[in-house]
């Protein structure tokens, strides 16, 4: 990432003034050839609002370790400067590589706290985030009132400025959408200005300010002031959101200067269930689907759905014009019954087995059997069967290994480039089922460990974090909701329909039962327009939302919804196209296969754990940074091109940075920093008279000015 070098004012201080104000020992305040040493952690103060939390949410998602103030808890730490700053081994060192604070001051009037605030930012050349705040002159902006703007701010395209885009936002194409998902729900409040005669800010992120069209106003800038650096955000946002989203990354890699622990990347992998077999199709007659054991209305498999070989051409074309591959979870019975039902003749299985090398593949056992407990289909919803004594019927360990191993066998035959470690079985059966099977098949475990599976594939809505099963480690799935039972945009709606509408409706009334579930009708959608102007815009944003929130976690359809009308494609490629208009070519989607998803998962729990315990440490000092864990935990890590471990480059190239996981033995690492590095750390400069002992002015907002919620500058 290209980085704008700005002389930063150095704090004006008198040497006992610093001294007193930080505690620090007589004669070793910052001489010239002395570096202190920065800790990489950052502080977030908080406020319990939402804007503060969406940040320690960034954090907490990239591995970056930060210590919370809550200034709503009683007994909290007081902030001051031995909470600030100290020496180690007679050198100097700032605790925090960057603050977060609620607004520009968020203390009260006269506040010691923030005085210790301001002086160790001005010492060590700390940055500052002012989460959400208003515009005003302590913020180097305008008031809103003075030509600005002050309200929602829903539905407008801002843009990152030529400064962000040569700055911390470099990752981004330029555009940055704010959210309108409903026109009656307020979602985004702004305070739109332009910068206060005489600050120096630099506007990073800006809209148009309405009624003055060839003005805008920033959104995301910086200001520089007393030897201060501050990035105010005037928007509020919370961490589900999409602009905020967007930005994250950006407001990070400024507060760090791009040299912080953790890594964050945009990643987007997505697996279709049940190749070559044959999916049965939902009844809009009957609404059920016919062959599923809870619809009673009908036994008999009608017209099932399967993939054709244009079905394949399209899947092999359409990867190469996204630059993305799919991964086919199979199942040979499937193409075996279709052979013995057409005379040896299975057009989809040759052509699939031609173009095997344009596909990952994940063995989805062989004939897709339910390996949790025995299944009593005698009532609807089904129950585990049981045992003269009460006790639950299980499928055995030997029928769970002959469909791993049966069809591990028919894929190697087939020539399918399989990782064996790899599986998904079907319906995620075997694990655990509420309410009717609320334990794990206790036979699975050890199957899996004969079979030598190392991850498994698990359902995402049921089980959302990572476990072990025996020797093997789930990998959670997101579950799209493009039904395996629909191969018709109208078979789709009319389902959607039956799920999410009231029984006066004609639906099931699973949403008048659940009062929690997020995606129920008003009205039931038209079956010709219903899945192009609802459903796929809606399943397209869930899916953008998953890619931007640094979560690896796959993505998993069925082959039905490659097949006939392909309606999986319309909302893949809403995902891909509204990524690619969004971010710059350096930072595209990583699509990864299953097993590299469960690693880095693990490695994710494993360094949480870690630096949750406070076994992990990792500081600055000039152009080196040591970062020391315990042994057998990777180090994540985020730093700027050329960055190097040892006589080797460190990382891989990401967002004009290079990040990743580098093995610990328990001694310290030593990273080196490229010599352009801006430095972490101010000199302190005795030619002018302290100031920075001051308490920021609490300037009250003028009359007339607009002061809306959530937000209250005030105290």
């Amino acid at each position: 990432m290209q980085r704008t070098t700005r002389t930063i004012r150095r704090t004006a201080l008198t040497v006992g003034a610093l001294i007193a104000s930080l505690g620090l020992p007589a004669g070793t305040a910052h001489a010239d050839d002395t570096a202190p040493r920065i800790d990489l952690r950052v502080l977030v103060v908080s406020d319990g609002g939402p804007s503060t939390d969406a940040i320690a949410a960034e954090l907490d998602a990239a591995g970056t370790p930060y210590t919370e103030v809550d200034l709503q808890q009683s007994g909290r730490s007081v902030i001051d400067a031995g909470f600030l700053a100290d020496t180690v081994d007679g050198r100097p060192r700032a605790k925090f590589q960057a603050v977060v604070l609620p607004n520009d001051n968020p203390f009260p009037a006269g506040s010691a706290e923030m005085a210790a605030l301001a002086a160790y930012e001005q010492t060590y050349a700390i940055p500052q985030v002012d989460a959400y705040t208003y515009a005003r002159p302590e913020a180097g902006l305008q008031y809103p009132v003075s030509g600005g703007y002050s309200g929602s701010v829903d539905g407008v395209q801002a843009q990152v400025t030529a400064a962000g885009k040569a700055g911390p936002f470099a990752y981004l194409d330029g555009t940055v959408p704010f959210e309108d998902n409903s026109p009656t729900v307020g979602e985004s409040y702004a305070y739109l200005s332009t910068p206060a005669a005489g600050a120096d800010f630099t506007p990073y992120v800006d809209a148009p300010i309405p009624g003055r069209s060839s003005t805008r106003g920033s959104l995301v800038g910086e200001y520089r002031h007393d030897g201060r650096r501050e990035l105010v955000v005037t928007f509020v946002y919370n961490q589900y959101q999409q602009q905020f989203r967007l930005l994250a990354r950006g407001i990070v890699e400024w507060m760090t200067g791009g040299v912080h622990l953790g890594a964050s990347r945009n990643y987007f992998a997505v697996h279709v269930d049940d190749v070559f077999a044959a999916d049965d199709r939902w009844d809009t007659q009957l609404n059920c689907t016919p062959g599923d054991i809870d619809c009673p209305q009908g036994e008999g498999v009608t017209n099932p759905i399967r993939m054709t070989p244009a079905d394949v051409d399209q899947a092999a074309a359409w990867e190469s014009s996204r630059n993305f591959t799919l991964d086919l979870a199979f199942n040979g019975a499937g193409s075996v019954d279709q052979r013995a039902d057409n005379n040896g003749v299975d057009l989809l299985a040759d052509k699939l087995i031609a173009d095997r090398d344009k596909f990952r593949w994940v063995n989805h056992t062989y004939t897709h059997a339910f390996l949790g407990c025995a299944q009593d289909t005698a009532v609807v919803p089904w129950k585990c069967a049981t045992t003269t004594d009460g006790s639950t019927k299980w499928v055995s360990s030997t029928t769970i290994s002959d469909e791993i191993a049966t069809n591990r066998a028919w894929g190697q035959a087939a020539g399918l480039p399989l990782d064996t470690s790899e599986l998904i079985t079907g319906e995620h059966s075997g694990l655990k089922v509420l309410p009717q099977q609320p334990d794990d098949n206790p036979n699975l475990a050890p199957a899996l460990t004969d079979n030598g599976v190392t991850w498994l594939g698990s359902d995402n809505s049921r089980e959302p974090d990572q476990r072990q099963v025996g020797l093997a480690t789930t990998v959670p799935r997101y579950p799209m909701n493009v039904f395996y039972n629909a191969g018709r945009a109208a078979e789709q709606v009319d389902e959607y329909n039956w799920i999410y509408t009231s029984r006066a409706q004609g639906g099931s009334g699973i949403c008048e039962d659940h009062s929690d579930t997020s995606t129920c009708l008003s009205a039931p959608l038209d079956t010709s327009t219903g899945y192009a102007d609802y459903i796929v815009p809606l399943e397209t944003r869930i899916g953008l939302g998953h890619v931007l929130s640094n979560d690896p976690k796959p993505h998993f359809i069925h082959q039905s919804n490659l097949a006939e009308d392909r309606i999986a494609y319309p909302v893949l490629d809403g995902v891909l196209d509204g990524y690619d208009a969004l971010f710059a070519d350096n930072t595209p989607v990583v699509n990864l296969r299953m097993k590299d998803i469960g690693t880095e998962l693990q490695r994710r729990a494993a360094w949480k754990t870690a630096v949750s315990a406070g076994q992990v440490t990792a500081y600055r000092i000039g152009d080196t940074v040591t970062v020391q864990a315990p042994g057998g935990v990777a180090v994540t890590a985020t730093m700027p091109t050329g960055t190097t471990n040892g006589s080797t480059g460190f990382g891989s190239a990401y967002a004009g940075e290079v990040s990743g996981w580098t093995a610990s033995a328990g001694a310290p690492l030593a990273l080196a920093l490229p010599s352009t590095t801006p430095s972490l750390s101010a000199t302190v400069d005795v030619s002018h008279k302290a100031a920075a002992t001051r308490t920021a002015p609490r300037t009250r907002v003028p009359a007339g000015a607009t002061r809306q919620v959530p937000y209250t500058p005030d105290n």
